[in-house]
């Protein structure tokens, strides 16, 4: 028989009925996700609140709307919070398969609970877990913003920062992983008084510095401090997504709480060239992206007429599609690849770099049959312009996949003539660098265990601009 562990604040701290529930959170998530940026990356791991859905719903609501592009991706959740109700020393585990909520059950992840249960600073301590809300006001929020997941719930009692970090670096993995903190910051100051406390507080995690977060300052403190050890040890950056406190939602201001909400990302860091390469590139797509699409739409029916490719005067084109540049040009079919050319660097201006690998993608690549007009219907495209590429220093396979940033570089590897490239398009479909490197081994003809000496690789970004559905059938008219 399975054992589930039963809400206990459902109709206190958020609604009890499962229709309710879901209005609120959606609420919550539909003006949330107004403020999310176009190119906002997917966060590793997550600071939210843990009070009544009617006071800190809508902070917290700010950065799950974050993880929604990684709704499929995200399959395990590690969820800490503090204890409120029974105390506990070091970190606990709960006995139960699975935790339910008005939404439904959540099975727990029983391997990732295999991989900490025998560190000395956790335990099974079911009774902590019984009536902890810090851990299950997180849970409908999970619910309705990823797919199916597995959930390992912690929660945390007295702990030093590098304790916590010690079982949060055991199950890191990929990005199928999440990690999320509950916590709410100051308790029942007036309200200037905690605006200032928790303003400190937001400057301590915005500087992953946990020496810096006193008692009164988070009740999650412990986790909390944990999570920034070990983020500052992995070089990840951090956003603040919002700083309130009860005052400011549905209570009097004279005895609050604080709220924040903060997301913390892998492989952030980047050098000023990228910097300058996106800014530029995204400023070009944005003005001239329409012009491009249809120029590689134009390309593809000229192709079908003609059996070559536009022929393109840069003459007639704004200055920076007339420039040298390099792009792939997609093609997809009922979300299947239908083709995909491209150029690695520029040698040429990019507008006729795209009239060419748009032809070359419809009728020359060796994967698939030449492309038909009847295909027309249906047929998505997008182009991705490139960096110039940079090569890597590898000391090994392990090496290179520490160094690849999920979902942000493009990857070239080439050994004994064997040669590959993907964009960093294809993190969408394979999200874990072990699958992307070896997916691209396959691609170039090497066996999944293949490494030298000679083994090379480079690393370049892109920036993407697409057309889908009705957008897409437009250009074919």
């Amino acid at each position: 028989m399975t054992s589930i562990r039963q809400p206990a604040v459902a109709g206190a701290f958020y609604p009890g009925s499962a229709d309710e529930l879901s209005a609120v959170v959606s609420g919550f998530m539909a003006q949330a996700e107004t403020a999310v940026p176009a190119d906002a990356p997917v966060p590793k791991a997550i600071i939210a609140p843990h009070a009544g859905f009617v006071y800190s719903g809508s902070t917290a609501a700010a950065v799950y709307a974050r993880l929604k592009p990684a709704a499929a991706t995200i399959k395990r959740v590690i969820l800490l919070g503090p204890c409120h109700r029974v105390p506990v020393r070091g970190l606990a585990l709960s006995s139960a398969e699975a935790f339910s909520t008005p939404l439904g059950d959540i099975p727990l992840d029983s391997e990732a609970a295999r991989v900490v249960a025998e560190m000395p600073q956790v335990q099974v301590f079911d009774a902590t877990h019984a009536e902890e809300h810090s851990l299950e006001v997180q849970l409908p929020f999970l619910q309705m913003v990823l797919d199916d997941f597995k959930l390992l719930p912690l929660v945390v009692g007295d702990a030093g920062p590098e304790a916590v970090a010690e079982v949060l670096d055991a199950l890191w993995e990929g990005p199928e992983t999440l990690i999320v903190i509950s916590s709410d910051l100051s308790h029942f100051l007036d309200y200037d008084s905690a605006r200032r406390l928790d303003g400190e507080t937001c400057k301590a995690i915005e500087n992953l510095d946990p020496d810096a977060i006193g008692d009164s300052q988070a009740c999650g403190r412990y986790p909390l401090k944990g999570l920034l050890a070990l983020a500052k040890r992995r070089g990840l950056a951090v956003e603040t997504l919002g700083l309130c406190n009860s005052g400011d939602t549905a209570g009097d201001k004279s005895r609050v709480v604080g709220y924040g909400a903060w997301a913390f990302y892998e492989g952030q860091e980047k050098p000023a060239e990228q910097d300058d390469f996106e800014a530029k590139t995204r400023a070009l797509l944005q003005k001239h992206g329409d012009i491009l699409l249809k120029l590689a739409a134009d390309s593809i029916k000229h192709g079908l007429a003609t059996g070559k490719p536009l022929p393109v005067n840069v003459d007639d084109f704004p200055e920076a599609v007339a420039a040298p540049g390099a792009c792939f040009v997609t093609l997809k079919r009922g979300g299947q690849l239908r083709g995909c050319i491209g150029s690695v660097q520029a040698h040429r201006p990019l507008a006729p770099d795209v009239a060419v690998n748009a032809f070359s993608s419809a009728f020359r690549d060796h994967r698939f049959s030449p492309l038909t007009d009847d295909e027309l219907d249906g047929l998505e495209l997008s182009i991705s312009v490139l960096s110039p590429h940079s090569p890597m220093s590898i000391s090994g396979e392990q090496d290179l996949l520490d160094q690849l940033r999920p979902g942000v570089d493009g990857l070239i590897i080439e050994d004994g003539g064997m040669r590959a490239l993907f964009l960093p398009a294809v993190w969408r479909q394979l999200p874990q660098p072990g699958q992307f490197l070896g997916h691209l081994k396959a691609k170039a003809g090497m066996a999944p265990d293949h490494f030298s000496p000679g083994f090379k690789a480079w690393r370049f970004i892109a920036a993407e601009i697409a057309v889908h559905g009705k957008d897409a059938a437009a250009l074919w008219a």
